[in-house]
């Protein structure tokens, strides 16, 4: 006898209410997918296409170790000289730094303890759940292979063993699933790794995937297969029918008008103009997340970030990717390929063999927008402005990490369920 799932078949003795989401990266993708099985109809429209963002060109780096907010005060004294080195992890260029002024000084009030704390708590809350979602939810697309649970491992070269110990330690008592290993022990996981590595951190309950961009083929297939509809266009005006009673009209630049019983913004970097249309402002910011991908395939079965080098290598089918560093600069400049060329030295000083006879020209570089709160949470849920309008935005570095759970847990919402973890620490009010 078949077992019916009653939330996916709930509504299918009824006209299913329309949804359309903004934005067609992992996020947008990843709830398309929850909220069709759910029994709702809905559209994705998306100005590129799959994935064709952050979402294809980030680590793969499933990190739920990652539980400390970005605004950590330990960085206060390395910030003069970080941003004023034109390669450094984490940079302004000049031109912007007045812009993004407003952001740090949000930034800077989010390092106080009591709001580390609360930041630092809803990050766990994601991301103790968001490894469950993900398998859950790769199960369903059928692409289970992509989705590889081998940890993660952080190095250090030469750093002191009290510094080390020390970062096991606060790893440890965050709760996070970590064990302490010597670098001989670190290349019995990963012998190709230099000798340079006197230690690491091996993160047990982490995970990766080989081919970010093939992720977000397969939820894409699944959406449609489920009846959903993917449609590349850029939205333009937002504008509730009646106060929102009668749907939302959506403006496309292509001229059509789409009428929506339910919006969903899930438009990453985007985002921002699109809420304030709807009466809400978020400090939003773009953070430039450059890779360069390297055609030499590795003998690595995990990432691998540098605690000195701040980077992260991830095997991938396509090759070794070389990905990491900060720049704040907009949505409008260039990029800089300076900036994906310096992350190649340190691969090479930490894969030497691999590397051995390669030069950066050799790697495709790229860069992508990550949108980021000045809290580290993303916004999620409903809008307090208009009942039929929805969030799912600024998941900062853990985009690809939050895209199940905060999928699931929208989906839940919008369907009348009350959602697995409570989200009001992730409303959009929080900022007024």
């Amino acid at each position: 006898m078949t077992k019916i799932n009653h939330r996916e078949h709930k509504q299918s003795n009824k006209k299913a209410v329309k949804v359309t989401v903004i934005g067609a990266g992992i996020v947008g993708l990843a709830t398309g997918v929850e909220l069709q099985r759910a029994g709702l109809q809905v559209e994705i429209i998306d100005k590129e296409g799959v994935g064709a963002g952050a979402s294809q060109g980030n680590a793969g780096h499933f990190a739920t170790e990652q539980v400390f907010p970005l605004a950590d005060p330990r960085l206060l004294p390395k910030l003069p000289g970080m941003l004023l080195d034109p390669l450094g992890p984490f940079r302004i260029r000049p031109a912007y730094f007045f812009k993004a002024l407003p952001w740090f000084c949000r930034f800077l009030i989010n390092m106080l303890p009591n709001k580390r704390l609360h930041n630092g708590q809803g990050i766990k809350r994601l991301n103790q759940a968001s490894i469950t979602a993900m398998e859950e939810l790769a199960s369903f697309c059928n692409c289970e292979e992509l989705l590889l649970l081998n940890g993660s491992l952080l190095v250090f070269e030469g750093t002191a063993i009290d510094e080390v110990e020390k970062e096991f330690t606060h790893y440890r008592d965050a709760g996070v699933e970590v064990k302490l290993l010597t670098g001989e022990e670190v290349r019995t996981l990963e012998p190709s790794l230099s000798q340079s590595v006197t230690h690491g951190l091996f993160f047990t309950h982490v995970g990766h995937t080989s081919d970010p961009y093939q992720l977000c083929q397969a939820f894409s297939q699944k959406f449609i297969a489920l009846g959903g509809r993917l449609s590349i266009n850029e939205l333009g005006k937002i504008e509730p029918a009646d106060g929102g009673e009668t749907g939302i009209n959506l403006a496309l630049s292509s001229g059509d008008i789409v009428n929506t019983d339910k919006l969903v913004i899930a438009s990453g970097a985007w985002s921002k103009p699109l809420v304030k249309q709807l009466g809400h402002k978020v400090p939003l910011e773009t953070e430039r997340g450059y890779h360069l991908m390297m055609p030499q395939k590795s003998s690595l079965s995990r990432p691998v970030a540098s605690y000195n080098r701040k980077f992260i290598i991830t095997p991938m089918t396509e090759g070794t990717r070389l990905a990491g560093t900060v720049e704040f600069g907009g949505l409008q400049a260039p990029l800089n390929e300076s900036r994906a060329d310096c992350l190649f030295p340190h691969g090479k000083a930490l894969l030497p063999n691999l590397f051995a006879d390669a030069k950066a020209c050799d790697g495709e570089r790229w860069m992508g927008f990550r949108p980021s709160l000045p809290d580290s949470l993303p916004v999620l849920g409903s809008s307090s402005n208009h009942k039929n309008v929805f969030f799912s935005f600024g998941h900062q570095h853990l985009g690809l990490t939050w895209s199940a759970i905060t999928a699931k847990l929208l989906s839940q919402q919008m369907s009348g369920e009350q959602p697995d973890i409570d989200l009001s620490d992730y409303h959009i009010d929080r900022f007024n």
